[in-house]
């Protein structure tokens, strides 16, 4: 019971930060499953590409509908990461625990650094045409993180479509739920073959709360705006920069 409860709260949290902020939560799934739910970092890593997948596609529906959507940057962000996705995935599996735990380092300087240029103030939201390099750059990247660590990216896409792409937040938001879908599908596809079997008695009700709670997320983040929504994503993000340092470090 206690195994249930705590899925669902951590799957409901996780579903509020990818409805709402489009990343963060997907980030926050590998440790809640490793240290509260008991999963190995492999079997963490597959079940969160599972959660973010099915998560991300219920709240892309949501900002679809509302026109916070640019296809186009998002389906070339995304398109550029499918290979790194795939590749980085199937190298992950055979990889020592030494060498993740490197890479998450890292991915929360990353992340430190993306939040600290959101709140720069002297940043003003654009909307301006898609620069097919930057785009191109930063969605590989994005999509070898994705297949390497089992996150879904959002957290490092909402960043770099604000700051590197010049979208506003709130398309921003729903555009990264594009990019972490494709991602995460690329990676769950290279992982297919691995013969891995996970805990479906605790993956199943996690990802029913991420989608009820992503939901919410979105709902609430209607009623917010734009430039308020960048700093609440900045912070939550510096927030989880601090955790995944801790959590190397220790």
């Amino acid at each position: 019971m206690t195994t249930l409860v705590l899925a669902l709260v951590a799957g409901a949290i996780i579903g509020l930060a990818l409805g709402g902020l489009g990343g963060g939560g997907s980030v926050l799934a590998v440790p809640a499953l490793i240290y509260l739910l008991g999963f190995t970092p492999a079997e963490a890593t597959t079940a969160s590409l599972v959660i973010v997948t099915l998560t991300s596609v219920t709240a892309l529906v949501g900002h679809a509908r509302d026109g916070n959507l640019a296809w186009r940057t998002g389906l070339l962000f995304a398109a550029v990461g499918i290979v790194p996705a795939m590749v980085a995935g199937a190298v992950a599996g055979h990889l020592p625990q030494a060498a993740l735990t490197v890479a998450f380092a890292a991915l929360a300087a990353l992340a430190a650094l993306a939040a600290l240029r959101m709140l720069r103030p002297a940043h003003v939201e654009m909307s301006g045409d898609v620069n097919p390099v930057k785009a191109g750059a930063a969605g590989a990247g994005l999509g070898a993180v994705t297949g390497f660590l089992g996150v879904g990216g959002g957290f490092l896409a909402v960043p770099a479509l604000v700051g590197v792409l010049r979208l506003p937040m709130r398309r921003a938001v729903g555009t990264s739920l594009l990019v972490i879908t494709i991602n995460s599908l690329a990676a769950l596809g290279a992982r297919a073959g691995t013969g891995m079997q996970l805990d479906w008695a605790v993956v199943a009700p996690f990802t029913a709360a991420a989608i009820l709670g992503a939901w919410d997320g979105k709902r609430l983040a209607k009623k917010i705006k734009g430039k308020t929504l960048q700093r609440l994503f900045a912070y939550v993000l510096l927030a989880v920069a601090a955790f995944m340092l801790a959590d190397v470090i220790a």
